[in-house]
């Protein structure tokens, strides 16, 4: 949809995973695209080094999200969930979707 503009399909996925969910690391966004993580890490490093992302360290997972000071970051931001609203439901909501661990047998939804 927008490879055209960020430069290639892994910059795309990695890009509307974070709209989606605001932030994460690289192997839970590799694993929700089936992507290799070292493709992912290089299009995260690459935008951090560009100034679009920011990280910070959790325990010893590194976290990326957009960077709060990046001059243009409502306008891709803006971008991206235009280009969210475009994917199918399916793709839509496994993005969306933001467990970290399965659900207590028997507790009630």
């Amino acid at each position: 949809m927008i490879e055209a503009i960020v430069g290639s399909e892994g910059a795309e996925r990695v890009l509307l995973f974070l709209a989606a969910r605001n932030s994460g690391y690289p192997r839970e966004i590799a694993a929700s695209w089936s992507m290799d993580v070292s493709t992912v890490q290089n299009q995260l490093l690459r935008m951090e080094r560009d100034g679009l992302l920011v990280s910070r360290t959790v325990g010893r997972t590194r976290v990326f999200e957009f960077n709060p000071r990046y001059a243009f970051k409502d306008e891709v931001r803006a971008l991206l969930n235009k280009a969210l609203t475009q994917l199918p439901p399916g793709v839509q909501e496994q993005l969306t979707l933001n467990r970290k661990r399965p659900r207590r047998t028997g507790k009630p939804l």
